[in-house]
């Protein structure tokens, strides 16, 4: 099928009920399409800016909106990220409920420090894949407790790279030498580190499982009420774009995740989770699959729009994910406790030639 038109994107921004549901569909799935999507809502926002008035627009309620046609089939993360209700859409989604979900399940208990248990950290990635059916039939993480967000991303512009450096305190990636079609200087973008609490309900779960016409396990002592602490960032990014604000390149890095309980045994979290009502038995068997030691962090591919093949980056492993079409390819991996990823309009081969040069 053809992209639709960058007025048709815009267009989503602004009217959503007005375009196609085959249009809906095809940006809600597509690499590309995201990513225009997320330049034409970074050029609206601009514009919003210096049209201001004194009017109060319900930008919640539009952004609510947009996001319901344009409904989670691609785990990108929309580029903005400047207020609040969108980052608690985004973790309730069901792609990031799935790597919350694994995240808990992936690692072994650590020792005790202060009032949290480490349960997890990241020293590598691993692709988690997902049918089109299991995205439908995940719930959300509302489905089975609260989730408190108790700091936000904030992802801005900055003026450079000793900028992005300073604000977050990790080495800025140097690229050695741009892709074909690659020109220029980058913009550098940053954002702060995000911290939650997710608490666990036995009755909410219990809720869920009604629905789904299960009844739920019975929790085992101490996990009703427990909590997990959720922490990622800082991170930066440099971008190049194409003409049309496409990102051609985009070279990031970050504080990986880690995960804390308040001091439930891992081991018991993770045996009952498993079992759990609406976590499709496919996904289960990866999950089970996963080393016990606590430091794979799940990458969640949805396989209808996205390929993931091993590689190797400065000795790491790596995930390498292309899209269907071929229009886009990324690589992800972790090293000393940063998740690095190179991503663009290029080649699975480009992104890694860029990936194994940086300095």
């Amino acid at each position: 099928m053809r992209h639709p038109t960058d007025g048709t994107l815009r267009r989503l921004l602004d009217e959503p009920a007005g375009v196609a549901d085959a249009d809906r569909e095809h940006v809600a799935g597509c690499p590309v399409c995201l990513s225009g999507l997320a330049a034409a809502r970074a050029d609206a926002a601009v514009a919003a800016d210096a049209l201001r008035t004194e009017v109060t627009a319900d930008v919640d309620a539009a952004w609510q909106r947009m996001a319901a046609g344009t409904a989670a089939a691609s785990p990108a993360v929309p580029a903005a990220g400047r207020r609040r209700n969108r980052w608690r859409a985004a973790l309730r989604s069901p792609v990031i409920a799935a790597a919350g979900v694994v995240a808990l399940l992936a690692g072994a208990g650590a020792a005790a420090a202060a009032d949290w248990l480490p349960i997890f950290r990241t020293e590598r990635i691993a692709p988690v894949t997902l049918t089109q059916a299991d995205l439908v039939a995940l719930p959300d993480l509302s489905a089975y407790g609260d989730l408190r967000i108790s700091s936000e991303p904030n992802v801005r512009p900055v003026a450079g790279a000793s900028t992005a450096a300073q604000l977050t305190g990790l080495a800025v990636p140097r690229v050695g030498e741009l892709p074909r079609g690659v020109t220029g200087e980058p913009m550098y973008q940053v954002g702060d580190r995000v911290t939650a609490v997710y608490t666990f309900s036995a009755a909410k779960a219990a809720q869920t499982a009604t629905a789904a016409g299960k009844t739920l396990p019975a929790p085992p002592p101490g996990l009703d009420g427990s909590q997990f602490r959720l922490t990622a960032g800082p991170g930066m990014a440099a971008v190049w774009s194409e003409a049309r604000g496409v990102p051609a390149l985009v070279v990031a890095r970050a504080v990986a995740p880690a995960a804390y309980s308040s001091g439930v045994p891992f081991a018991t979290a993770r045996d009952y989770l498993l079992k759990l009502p609406g976590l499709p038995a496919d996904v289960a068997a990866q999950l089970r699959a996963f080393s016990g030691d606590g430091t794979t962090l799940p990458l969640p591919v949805n396989s209808r729009y996205l390929t993931s093949s091993a590689a190797k980056v400065g000795g790491k492993p790596a995930t390498v994910l292309t899209s269907r079409d071929g229009a886009l390819a990324g690589v992800v991996w972790a090293d000393a406790g940063v998740i690095n990823a190179v991503a663009g309009s290029l080649s699975a081969d480009e992104v890694l030639s860029v990936a194994r040069e940086l300095r």
